[in-house]
């Protein structure tokens, strides 16, 4: 989910089994308003130890290791400033986890995190799939994803529409795999048992897909997206191609919408207002709902100057907070499906709703919906709080899904 909101990420240690050094360790970090699951990855032949953080969907973070033996263990991750010292006791892992002035106790056990994903689809299918490959050829990007059928497809007579799905901030895999869940590949199994067709592809320079995304903003992954359409146009398959893009990926919706480049747009929790306003919005309302009692920014200055400190300066960043999407928005003419939770902290409701209320040309076929209950995510989630992502097994509700549907079998 590429994202719009800031993750730190508190890192551990792991230490050693005295009989078996190798394997999967699991501790729960207590930081008072939430608390991380982390897993420790160790490999005794190589001497090396790598964590997940699994409620921020973080995996593999790499550490420097002092020392490994039979029973001990240290190590630390200097660009977080993060170590671990512990000794296995009785067959745990015991130790002091420290970041930066912060230390507590620690304790790891082996095992690991079995996550119940029921909406997750599972081969066989019933539907025909494609591997595909497309170029967005002036940036030199080479994009692979999947082109999936509706059931029942038999061939290029078959009109059907088509959607290609747009991940939101960070670079992702083509099912939008984060924090343990798959949006697109649950949205594209679900499309697919109601007559629409759709691709989704991987981000630049993840999974299949080839290119340079360290110096792109949105607008490169807006034509990354651009070119997916154009693929899909040469083919002569689909009766209309229209855009699902989540967050960011919402975003670039209407960038395509306001160029006359799709045929409809269907937006989940995409921003359509300024992006500085709504920052500040969003990092004040993470922040309450992780703790905090007083307002982090009070302005959309110090919203990017919280942005940079968190993350560093980026072009992607710098360019993203300077959008101001109603200037996209009110060109757009196609129908628009635009979606979001009442819980939403990432893309509040409150200021996005009303910026494409006032900005979005009149169109009988427009849909504007919020959701009670419902975060970033499309998952029930009341409180919005980002970490509790992974530990809800929804993965998006399913009312979303046949609204969804719904809209776009409507429109043929």
């Amino acid at each position: 989910m590429k994202y719009l909101y800031s993750i730190v990420f508190f890192i551990t240690t792991l230490c050693t089994n005295a009989q078996e050094l190798n394997g999967e360790w699991k501790g729960r970090l207590n930081l008072g308003s939430q608390e991380l699951t982390l897993i420790l990855h160790i490999d005794k032949i190589t001497k090396t130890v790598t964590m997940d953080v699994v409620e921020q969907g973080a995996k593999a973070l790499p550490s420097t290791v002092n020392i490994l033996t039979s029973d001990s263990l240290n190590f630390g991750i200097q660009q977080l400033g993060i170590s671990y010292s512990g000794k296995v006791e009785e067959g745990k892992l015991t130790g002091i986890f420290q970041q930066h002035m912060f230390s507590m106790p620690l304790t790891f056990e082996p095992g690991s995190v079995e996550l119940n994903r029921p909406q997750e689809p599972k081969p066989p299918f019933p539907y025909r799939t494609e591997e595909v490959l497309f170029w967005n050829y002036p940036d030199k990007a080479m994009l692979a994803g999947t082109l999936t059928y509706p059931i029942g497809y038999v061939s290029y007579e078959t009109k059907v529409p088509v959607v290609v799905m747009v991940s939101g901030s960070g670079q992702q895999n083509r099912d939008e795999e984060v924090f343990g869940h798959k949006p697109f590949l649950v949205i594209a199994d679900w499309l697919a048992r109601h007559g629409i067709a759709s691709l989704r592809y991987d981000d630049r320079g993840v999974g299949g897909s080839l290119g340079d995304a360290s110096m792109c903003t949105t607008r490169e992954f807006c034509f990354d997206a651009n070119a997916a359409v154009d693929y899909l146009r040469l083919r002569h398959e689909f009766s209309s191609i229209g855009v699902l893009g989540h967050s960011e990926g919402g975003s670039i919706g209407y960038m395509l919408g306001s160029e006359n480049q799709v045929d409809f747009i269907v937006s989940l929790a995409g921003p359509a207002c300024r992006i500085d306003e709504m920052m500040v919005v969003q990092i004040n309302g993470i922040a309450h709902v992780q703790g905090m009692t007083e307002k982090l920014v009070h302005s959309p200055q110090e919203a990017h100057e919280f942005m940079v400190a968190q993350n560093g300066n980026s072009e992607w960043l710098s360019y993203f907070m300077s959008l101001d999407m109603t200037r996209y928005v009110e060109k757009v003419e196609c129908p628009v499906l635009a979606l979001g939770g009442e819980s939403d902290l990432n893309v509040p409701v409150s200021i996005n709703l009303a910026a494409l209320k006032a900005h979005l040309p009149k169109n009988k076929k427009n849909v504007i919906k919020t959701y009670p209950g419902l975060s970033h995510f499309f998952q029930h989630n009341p409180t919005g709080n980002p970490t509790l992502i992974m530990s809800i097994e929804e993965t998006i509700s399913e009312e979303v899904l046949k609204d969804i549907s719904d809209f776009i079998n409507g429109l043929h």
